[in-house]
């Protein structure tokens, strides 16, 4: 048996096959939600996974005003942020955050769980957030994609 046949495949940009899905944020809940996002933004389900390349899909997520979040955080949970000057630490409740742009929750909750690098940087830029059901990456015919498929 000749050992050398088998060899690791490693993505590089040139090698990656990127698709375009769109995820329905329609009740489902806000964390396990934004994970499995995370997750598909990443490309850890692929085949081809590779740690510092970005070999992920890009993600359209549309109904992101129906989003469910459990038990008290509504009113707990707040999103905490400084201004930079003394004294500016400014926070906002995730009722408040929602009523001002219902898209902020699920791309903040994205965001946090892709890495903090300029990678993730890239990687977030492969997120699209609508409220409705209306989204403007028609032209690049994204497959809807069930998330409840996923582990």
């Amino acid at each position: 048996m000749n050992t050398l046949s088998y060899k690791t495949v490693s993505a590089n940009k040139n090698t990656v096959n990127k698709e375009w899905l769109v995820v329905d944020a329609d009740g489902q809940t806000l964390g396990r939600f934004a994970s499995k996002v995370a997750m598909l933004i990443r490309g850890k389900y692929k085949t081809n996974y590779t740690p510092h390349v970005d070999c992920g899909d890009n993600i359209v997520v549309i109904n992101a005003e129906k989003i469910v979040l459990t038990g008290n955080k509504w009113t707990g949970k707040s999103y905490i942020r400084h201004t930079g000057y003394p004294g500016g630490q400014r926070s906002l409740t995730a009722t408040e955050m929602f009523e001002k742009d219902p898209t902020r929750l699920v791309e903040k909750a994205v965001k946090g769980m892709l890495p903090k690098n300029k990678l993730g940087a890239a990687l977030f830029r492969n997120l699209y957030v609508y409220a409705g059901t209306e989204h403007q990456q028609t032209a690049q015919e994204p497959k809807a994609f069930n998330l409840n498929d996923l582990r």
